[in-house]
């Protein structure tokens, strides 16, 4: 086991890499804490939950809305859970993002720690403090900043996880690459998903590498007040169309790369859009979708990185370099036809 702390602007949260679900026991005990999971990952790995108390949820983005927030407040009132309760989220981004926006409200905020279970969660989703909801289809319109106290680590998890699912996380990897990891990039281009999986010692270090970039972005601008905005590459796009057309996160995001890449050609006179293309290619990832371009900009106006007259575009100089480049939105709405 490999433990690292990262210290945030109020809390230090430990990483437990090449760990076990048994961890979990050291760190909250059985009758103080409340597990959030969902149907899939407690199926298949009920034994690891014996025990515990559990709240099962239904997955799927569509299920990361308030009337699942609601249904979750009634069964911890239920479970007389007080402001020593310590809510665990066991499960991939959507349970995670949940568990930690329910942390941050109920009776004004308690305790909290997550053990991700797959690649997106590892990797991304779980790390930063960054929880909320979707209202209709704008991803995460409500929300908070909070972080864990810990994430635990068990690659166990993963022997379940679906081949969609791991290129999902692999979107947010190679995201990560683009913005800031030229030598990450190269080394996915000789591998693929299979090797990956195939060899835990590579996978681990990949996973770990990854967390340990986002995790260094967020210490450095925790309330995305200036570098943290590159984690959104592809996201401006991408979460602008997710929900549109129930694409899954990774899909919407490598799509959103693609078109961002697209937009860095031209602006910032960026080469590598080949090269990105096929990357995401290799990883199973589409690149190109037929969208409504005029209802994916109306959704796009609601970005919480949008002020009246231009948006905060994540663009790449480079590969490995990403910068945060203003549109004007007069401006993207004519690129937008382009597409």
């Amino acid at each position: 086991m490999s433990t690292r702390t990262i210290r945030f602007s109020s809390k230090a949260t430990q990483f437990y890499f090449d760990s076990s679900f048994a961890v979990l026991e050291k760190k909250v005990s059985k009758e103080n804490a409340v597990l959030i999971t969902d149907d899939h990952v407690f199926a298949a790995h009920k034994i690891k939950f014996k025990g515990w108390n559990t709240i099962v949820l239904k997955p799927g983005e569509q299920y990361k809305v308030q009337q699942t927030v609601d249904v979750v407040i009634n069964q911890l009132i239920a479970f007389g859970a007080d402001r020593k309760t310590f809510l665990v989220g066991v499960g991939g981004g959507v349970i995670t993002d949940l568990t930690g926006y329910i942390a941050g409200i109920y009776m004004r905020g308690i305790d909290f720690g997550f053990v991700p279970t797959s690649i997106l969660a590892m990797v991304d989703a779980s790390i930063g403090g960054k929880n909320g909801i979707d209202i209709g289809v704008y991803k995460n319109m409500a929300g908070l900043i909070r972080q864990p106290s810990f994430l635990i680590y068990d690659y166990s998890f993963l022997k379940t996880l679906p081949h969609n699912e791991w290129q999902n996380g692999f979107a947010e990897i190679i995201k990560h690459a683009c913005i800031k990891d030229a030598a990450m990039f190269k080394e996915l281009q000789l591998n693929s998903i299979a090797k990956y999986k195939r060899d835990k010692v590579l996978l681990s270090a990949l996973i770990q590498k990854n967390a340990l970039i986002k995790a260094k972005v967020v210490v450095g601008d925790e309330f995305e007040q200036g570098d943290r905005k590159l984690l959104n590459f592809g996201h401006t796009l991408g979460h602008a169309i997710e929900n549109m057309y129930e694409l899954s996160h990774g899909e919407a995001i490598s799509i959103g790369m693609t078109y961002a890449a697209l937009i860095s050609q031209q602006l910032k006179f960026f080469t590598g859009t080949a090269e990105l293309v096929a990357l995401l290619h290799r990883y199973g990832l589409p690149t190109v979708a037929d969208f409504d371009q005029a209802k994916a900009f109306k959704v796009l106006l609601k970005d919480k990185k949008k002020d009246h007259v231009s948006i905060q575009y994540i663009l790449l100089t480079k590969i490995g370099k990403g910068v945060v480049q203003p549109i004007l939105l007069v401006q993207l709405k004519e690129i937008f036809k382009l597409f």
